[in-house]
Formats: C-alpha cells, structure tokens, sequence
C-alpha cells in the first residue's frame, strides 16, 4: 500500500472529514482524496459502511465534500464517504490543460488505451481497485457493504462501475448521470481520445450499453435529474436512453427513475435531494 500523507482534518457532524495524498500505481501520479470518518469509524468502534462519490467535469475531491450536503445524513446512519478527484493532475500530458473537456478534471473514470493518456488517465482502475483496497486497509469499514453515487461525468462513473461490477456496489445512484456517452457530445469527443476509435472498445464504459447485458444480482438504481438542466435539454445526458434500455433488456437492474422540474446542473440541485440519495443507500447498507 502506498503511504497516506494527511493534508487536513475538521471536525464534522460528529465525524472527521480528512484530506490525503497518496502516490498512486495505477494513475503514476500523486492523487488526493477526502473521506469523512463516523465517529465510530474514527474511534475503530465498529467497521461501518462505506460510500463513494464521483464528482463530474471540472471538479475534484472538494466539491461534493464543500457543497454537496451529505455530512449531516452519513453521520445519522453511520456511513463513511469517499470523494476522489476526476483526473490525475500534472502529469504534463500533452494538451492535458487545454481543454475543460479532456484531461484534467475530464478522466471519464475509463482506463485509457490511447497515447499520450494511456501512461496516467486510468481512473476505472483507480477509483475501482486501488482506492478502494487502501481505503480497506487504512480505515475502519466494511469493504462488503459498499456502494457509489455520482453526478454528471461522475454519474456516468458510478453507473459503469456498478454494471460491470455485479455484486461489488450494493446500490448506485447518479445525479443528472451521462447516461450514453457512446452518442453524445460528453463522451464520443473523450471515449475517441481515451480509447481510440473502434467504437466497440467503448460499450465498457457505457451505462446504457452495459444494462443491456447486465448479468448479476439484482442492482437498485436511483437517477434524480433536473427537468431545467441545460445540458438535458441539449441531450449531453439522455437519460431516457438507460431507462428504455433498462426496461427493454429486462435485466436484473431495478431503476427508479425521477425528472425534478426547475432544478438545473448544478451542486443548488445536488444538494436539494442529497438527503434522499443517503437514505436510498442506507437501506442497502446499513443492515
């Protein structure tokens, strides 16, 4: 395991939220992650359940943690929180601080194929394994009793790990979550540059594509987005498309799917129905 540099610690909601640094294997870089801690998880009391949180483009380790509301609900049901960045930083790819779309703060959470990503952007196997076996090993909780939720990008991300990872994640769910990035402009533009272009080698980090094929024990998915999100409106996210997939292929998958009306893209959004996305996962978890 590589060792964890503590950056900062705050109390919180009878918890700890911490901040770290570690050098990463899979990403070749220094990472940074934020965990909050239940009380019973810092003392070592009890291993408590643990989940994680993908951030969407732009982002990274601070937002869900600063804006996102979640302190409050994980502390009353005893859940730890992982929030990871989006991307390997200063890694000096070329073209890497170019593009708000690509590179930094744009790792798609897929494990890149293609130079000069292939070396760094490797955030599927980051998030998925290595973060996950140390944050098993350095903290009190339960690596069985997880599960994932994200927004927009990150929402894509928890959607993909959860798919191709049947009993891993107890739950997922997904804020305003690109749904088919296989057909819209956030994803083709990053799946061409990340994984080249057979579009085949893309189906694997597709939400809609992947629940078509879905194999595993059943899986509860919730999907909250804002009916005046632009970037619904302008189909970068298309929904609609998991939910026929979902529907169609009568997989094992159990989707409540909600439009809130008036609520656009942002963390004003995220933070109003965070409570209902805590209490979805802790009927999953805590148990």
């Amino acid at each position: 395991m590589s060792a964890l540099e503590l950056v900062s610690k705050n109390r919180c909601f009878h918890g700890e939220v911490r901040k770290y640094t570690h050098q990463s294997t899979s990403t070749q870089s220094k990472m940074t992650f934020n965990i909050f801690l239940p009380d019973a998880a810092v003392n070592s009391t009890e291993k408590v359940p643990v989940l994680y949180y993908l951030s969407g483009l732009t982002c990274n380790e601070d937002n869900m943690i600063t804006k996102g509301g979640a302190l409050k609900y994980l502390s009353e049901h005893k859940i730890a929180l992982v929030a990871p960045d989006t991307s390997p930083r200063g890694c000096g790819v070329p073209g890497e601080e170019d593009d708000w779309e690509l590179g930094t703060g744009a790792g798609f959470y897929v494990d890149a194929t293609q130079e000069p990503w292939a070396k760094h952007y490797r955030m599927y196997t980051y998030v998925h394994s290595e973060l996950q076996a140390l944050v098993g090993e350095m903290f009190s909780v339960d690596a069985k009793r997880t599960s994932v939720f994200g927004h927009s990008m990150g929402g894509h991300g928890a959607l993909v790990l959860a798919l191709r990872n049947p009993g891993h994640y107890r739950s997922v769910s997904a804020f305003a979550p690109i749904c088919h990035p296989s057909t819209s402009n956030w994803g083709r533009k990053q799946f061409a540059a990340y994984l080249g272009a057979n579009e085949e080698d893309w189906r694997k980090y597709d939400a809609t594509e992947l629940v078509k094929e879905y194999e595993g024990e059943e899986l509860p998915v919730l999907i909250d987005q804002g009916g005046d999100d632009p970037f619904y409106k302008s189909k970068q996210l298309q929904p609609s498309h998991f939910v026929i997939a979902t529907e169609s292929s009568r997989r094992n998958v159990r989707l409540e799917n909600r439009v809130q009306p008036g609520y656009d893209h942002s963390y004003w959004f995220v933070q109003s129905f965070m409570e209902s996305h805590i209490e979805f996962h802790a009927k999953h978890l805590v148990q």
